[in-house]
């Protein structure tokens, strides 16, 4: 497992990170995810440490706390500097007009009940699940700036931002001097590219490092789905509720990237999965990929994704079948690249 900076922060994380979303499960929307009990989730960890994932991102709202609360039990038994802890708060987390977005009582509220939760007294990665236009800014970020002088939390991070939404509030963390933050979450994969026309260029830019939840396209590139059989009985797409909440796939253009993923599978003799993940690994900003397994066998063939690298023709392939036409300005700008160039590839 290699390691990288988050962002322009000091902070090196793994390549891939774990997401305790179908740990500790409540709830239609997140059985969907994975049914994967205690048991099941301290091998799960135990599967993740040996192999140097020792990062493992939650939320407050995932089964109101219960994923949150299996996490907690799960590390409990290592030792709690060698565990990188990331967790959220913004989306709504009781019935009260206060329990929901990003002001300094929701806030405040939240950090403790999740340090209880967790079972530990700070996180290492504390991010806004998504922007509140009812907060200043100068709240949220003096509120955050606080935990981290208070030694609760290490370094802050945003997710689902809009580009005007993370670089005002970096303009105002630096204005005042406030802890800025190191880290994007956002949706990136071969079959949702969006994450690239400004977002990708700004964290560049700013030194800000891509936490990629749902590389997998949503559930829509494990390999099991295909042109002749479309999705498989089981899978959380045959949900309503999930498919609603995600991001939405035309199928033709799905497919499509499907058998350009397949014809490099001959190629390298590895999975759709592997394939999905190693591409995303080669793009810029990328500090992590935040990977699910609802069980053992999962895990281990996602963690294939790492030591091996596609080659740049089989990059070139997958990024042609990958690509969709651009919303404005995007698309006048793609026009001038030697003005606009696409941020630098990793190596």
């Amino acid at each position: 497992m290699e390691y990288r900076q988050l962002g322009r922060s000091g902070l090196k994380v793994p390549e891939l990170c774990f997401g305790a979303g179908t740990i500790g499960t409540q709830g239609e929307f997140f059985e969907a995810w994975g049914k994967t009990s205690q048991e099941e989730a301290d091998r799960i960890i135990g599967i993740c440490m040996d192999a140097g994932l020792n990062f493992f991102d939650t939320a407050d709202i995932y089964s109101n706390g219960g994923s949150e609360s299996a996490l907690g039990k799960a590390i409990a038994k290592y030792d709690r500097e060698k565990v990188l802890l990331s967790t959220k708060a913004t989306f709504r987390f009781g019935d009260g007009p206060n329990d929901v977005g990003s002001s300094r009582y929701h806030l405040v509220q939240s950090l403790e009940h999740s340090l209880k939760r967790l079972g530990t007294d700070y996180v290492d990665v504390y991010h806004l699940h998504a922007f509140d236009a009812l907060t200043p800014v100068e709240e949220t970020l003096n509120t955050l700036d606080k935990f981290v002088r208070e030694g609760k939390v290490r370094y802050i991070a945003c997710s689902n931002f809009s580009g005007w939404h993370l670089m005002k509030s970096l303009s105002v963390s630096e204005r005042y001097g406030w802890a800025r933050y190191a880290g994007h979450q956002v949706y990136y994969s071969l079959v949702g590219r969006d994450y690239e026309w400004e977002l990708m260029p700004l964290a560049a830019d700013q030194g800000v490092g891509a936490l990629v939840w749902s590389p997998l396209g949503w559930g829509r590139l494990t390999g099991k789905i295909r042109r002749e059989t479309g999705i498989p009985e089981g899978s959380r797409l045959n949900t309503k509720v999930v498919v609603d909440a995600g991001p939405q796939v035309p199928e033709d253009y799905l497919f499509d990237v499907v058998d350009a993923i397949d014809e490099v599978a001959r190629e390298t003799g590895k999975t759709v999965p592997q394939i999905a993940l190693n591409w995303l690994l080669r793009r810029p900003t990328v500090s992590t990929l935040i990977i699910g397994a609802r069980n053992e066998g999962q895990l281990k063939a996602n963690l294939g994704a790492v030591g091996w690298k596609l080659t740049d023709e089989q990059v070139a392939k997958l990024d042609k079948a990958s690509a969709r036409p651009l919303a404005y300005p995007y698309w006048h700008q793609a026009q001038f690249e030697e003005r606009n160039p696409f941020p630098v590839k990793v190596s």
